[in-house]
């Protein structure tokens, strides 16, 4: 077991590359391993694809790694090589139609918000089943596929800093600044996750459980990508935003419970506690500062920030829903089998 603020630090900033899941993720991995420049999968590949499948979802994370912190062993210049977004803009388009037909038909703004706020007296799901009976192998299930989203925590959302103004980028980074530690780096939650998951003995190096992951989990992780590199999907960016701290402190609350009656360890603990008093704190900033500021400047995007809002409930109840059928029916909800338990991870 690690302490609260044992985060000694990974042993590698990029992540290796993951195998490949089909004809598109395979082919760009291949083109990866040479210099930029190589050809990559034509873009008329996207349309015979799965939207939420392994292999374009798998593709498209790669595209979007490029951008964070790349991947062990590959030339840093296939971030703007221009066959490459070529690929991930057909990639895209099939992403964000599916997307746009999951959520048609959500409500407005206020709705969506408003339905956000409630929550269930007897709610069911993942959170309610690690809390209440949960396995530690289902809980270090659940962290290993987070790993892929926390290990970056808040780095997505950034991307939207410079498309703000005036009131909604004074709130949002006073948001983001408690995301990344308030200036101590032994707080900055990506790191707080570093040490959970040394707590149940997982290997916390950037990347590690990418081909472990499904692809419901890259679902998720790719939303946040695609949103926050594209202008135009700014007031869905900030529709995502407000979705995840105004209900991350219920979920961190039961996910806190879990992790003490599994008797997982203090890091593994504090990392949610964190969550459940921090971002009570955020919602009101983000529904009050950062969407009213927003709407003040650009009340057109009022419809936008709603998608945000809907696209996250939707890729989320997805990926819960792919958990609680594999672990219903006794299966392992990873595409690889995890190691046992390492000490210090």
């Amino acid at each position: 077991m690690t302490s609260v603020l044992g985060t000694t630090a990974p042993k590698t900033l990029s992540a290796p590359l993951p195998g490949g899941r089909g004809e598109i993720s395979a082919g760009l991995l291949d083109a990866l391993r040479a210099p930029a420049g190589r050809a990559v999968p034509g873009p008329a590949l996207a349309a015979h694809a799965d939207p939420l499948g392994d292999d374009l979802q798998l593709a498209l994370y790669l595209c979007y790694e490029l951008h964070y912190r790349g991947f062990t062993g590959v030339d840093a210049s296939w971030e703007w090589d221009p066959e490459l977004l070529r690929l991930r803009a057909a990639l895209e388009r099939r992403f964000l139609d599916a997307l746009r037909e999951g959520t048609a038909g959500h409500p407005d703004l206020e709705a969506v918000l408003d339905a956000i706020l409630v929550e269930p007296v007897a709610g069911t799901g993942v959170s309610y089943h690690l809390r209440d009976r949960g396995t530690l192998a289902q809980m270090r299930e659940y962290a290993a596929h987070r790993s892929l989203y926390h290990l970056k925590e808040a780095d997505p959302h950034a991307w939207v800093i410079p498309r703000l103004r005036g009131r909604a980028k004074a709130a949002f980074v006073a948001v983001e600044y408690d995301e990344f530690g308030g200036g101590h780096a032994e707080r900055v939650h990506a790191e707080l996750f570093a040490a959970l998951m040394r707590d149940l003995g997982l290997d916390p190096s950037y990347g590690r459980y990418a081909d472990a992951a499904s692809a419901e989990m890259l679902v998720t992780v790719n939303l946040m990508s695609l949103f926050g590199l594209h202008r135009s999907l700014r007031g869905a960016l900030v529709g995502h935003f407000a979705a995840v701290e105004t209900t991350s402190s219920p979920g961190s609350r039961r996910l806190a419970a879990a992790m003490r009656r599994l008797e997982a360890g203090p890091a593994a603990e504090h990392f949610y506690a964190e969550h459940v008093t921090a971002d009570a704190v955020h919602e009101q900033v983000v529904r009050r500062d950062v969407i009213g500021g927003l709407l003040a400047d650009e009340p057109s995007l009022a419809r936008d920030i709603a998608f945000g809002v809907a696209a996250t409930g939707w890729v989320e109840d997805r990926f819960g829903v792919q958990l609680m059928s594999a672990w219903e029916t006794g299966r392992s909800s990873l595409r690889v089998r995890l190691d046992p338990p390492v000490a210090g991870g």
